[in-house]
């Protein structure tokens, strides 16, 4: 697990980068964290280190965004709205992974368990005094970041707690 602190909103960006700089195609990333936590933020910072150019929103309604991104597709989702794992199944997240692809979840905590290997990023932005800091918390499940994750470490050194 690394406990990190992003004290800006271009600290987030960085870490999304970072993460994103680290990530490859097959990857599903939840994010996870209560509302204005910086999930969407996060995405952004992401989706920007991997060449999209194109405004990044949460996909509240539409469930899941496609970005193209030169080497593979980034597909943003939200499971926000869904009220049962039957809906999020139906997304076929895991199969928009594995067409060179890589798959941001907001709120995907709420499925957390029927992704298999992925990694978790939960944002926490407790504080009012500072609006744009947050703890961000990232965990692996499975093995699929475990080759990558003292590199991932090395390039977050800088913000952890």
């Amino acid at each position: 697990m690394l406990q990190l602190r992003a004290e800006s909103l271009a600290d987030t960006h960085a870490i999304a980068a970072a993460v994103a700089e680290t990530a490859r195609s097959g990857d599903i990333i939840v994010l996870a964290g209560e509302m204005g936590a910086g999930k969407t933020a996060f995405a952004q910072g992401f989706g920007a280190a991997l060449g999209v150019v194109e405004p990044i929103t949460s996909p509240t309604f539409t469930l899941v965004h496609s970005y193209e991104c030169g080497r593979l597709t980034l597909h943003h989702a939200d499971l926000y709205r869904l009220d049962r794992l039957s809906e999020v199944a139906d997304l076929a997240l895991a199969e928009l992974a594995d067409f060179d692809g890589i798959v941001l979840v907001e709120w995907g905590d709420v499925a957390d368990g029927s992704f298999g290997d992925h990694l978790a990023v939960r944002l926490v932005a407790d504080d009012p005094a500072e609006p744009d800091a947050r703890d961000i918390e990232l965990t692996a499940a499975g093995a699929a970041w475990a080759s990558r994750w003292s590199r991932l470490a090395t390039s977050l050194e800088r913000f952890a707690c």
